[in-house]
């Protein structure tokens, strides 16, 4: 049964844009440390007109825009298939990238610094590193996708060591996806394929496990990201299931958020500037009713729009805050937890 924990809906950042203020299927967000947020637009189908919008936008939790960094591409400080990003300590930002199997570094201001990785199934070398999170050594911790594993990197990219193999035993990971490091060091992983979160300690080491799959409460279909708050209390991304789960450590639901968005002020704007959209949005019903069943959820979430639709990423601001990235419809979701 679930115990609700009074997360009310805050606000929603963006809405569908090239450029400017907006996203384009962003799949994952970060905070520097003045509190500013950076959001990872992947965009989609790598046609030549949607290149140059790959970017990632930073902004305000209160939607004041601030600029925009990268682009699409193969060359040194560009992107192709952005995946996750993580600030140092040095708020320096690392973006990984699954086509090119490689993390670029970048100053908070958008300067390319430098990059390192390589393709390949030996130590060190990377198939589709699908999230990454600094470990409380301040190494970089990577899903390494296709290699059904973490590896753990010093910033410049020398190898440190490798977790995990293919499987569904205890460690062992089927397309692990996103990551997450608590406050006491241990990491957590959405084990993609397996449909479950692992907690392992700082070397790696098996410590327990949440989920299976399904779309019960506790159960998951896909989970693509992790977060972890100080009081230890888990939150899943569950992916398939159009839906962020929120744990504790005894794996019990504690809240179950769906979505809830209104515009967001970018959004206003953009149809005060064009007012027949405006007036044709106004006039469309944004809430049909759709038949239940757990296999149209996502028939739902694609008709319903304040709903989640291919939540990819959740992150936490240690103010309360719940960010959820919302790919399908293009924005964050904002929660509070009282």
């Amino acid at each position: 049964m679930t115990t609700k924990t009074a997360f009310q809906y805050s606000h929603t950042i963006g809405f569908l844009a090239n450029r400017y203020k907006g996203f384009l299927h962003p799949v994952d967000m970060v905070i520097d440390s003045q509190g500013l947020l950076y959001v990872l637009n992947r965009v989609g189908p790598e046609v030549g007109v949607r290149i140059p919008y790959k970017r990632i936008t930073i902004c305000t939790v209160d939607e004041e825009y601030l600029g925009e960094i990268s682009t699409g591409g193969m060359g040194d400080g560009q992107m192709w298939w952005p995946s996750a990003m993580a600030f140092d300590s040095e708020d320096q930002l690392y973006v990984a990238d699954e086509a090119l199997n490689r993390v670029s570094i970048f100053s908070k201001e958008g300067e390319f610094l430098s990059q390192w990785g390589v393709a390949g199934a030996g130590p060190g070398q990377l198939d589709r590193p699908s999230g990454i999170a600094f470990d409380s050594g301040n190494n970089l911790l990577v899903t390494d996708s296709l290699n059904h594993r973490i590896q753990q990197f010093h910033r410049d990219g020398t190898f440190v060591g490798a977790w995990g193999e293919f499987g569904d035993g205890p460690g062992q990971f089927n397309m692990p996806w996103g990551i997450a490091v608590d406050p006491a060091g241990d990491v957590y992983v959405a084990d993609w394929r397996n449909d479950r979160i692992q907690k392992l300690d700082s070397g790696g080491k098996f410590i327990a496990q949440w989920g299976s799959s399904g779309e019960e409460e506790g159960q998951f279909n896909r989970p693509a990201g992790v977060a972890v708050d100080e009081g230890g209390d888990i939150y899943v991304a569950d992916w398939g299931n159009e839906r962020v789960q929120v744990l504790n450590q005894q794996g019990e639901v504690l809240d179950i958020l769906r979505g809830d968005s209104v515009d967001s002020t970018w959004a206003e704007d953009y149809f005060l500037a064009n007012p027949d959209e405006g007036a044709a949005r106004r006039a469309a019903d944004l809430e049909p009713v759709v038949d239940p069943p757990w296999e149209k959820l996502r028939e739902t979430s694609a008709n319903v729009e304040k709903l989640f639709w291919g939540p990819t990423s959740v992150k936490l601001d240690g103010q309360g805050r719940v960010y959820v990235v919302d790919s399908c419809r293009h924005r964050l979701q904002i929660y509070r937890k009282s």
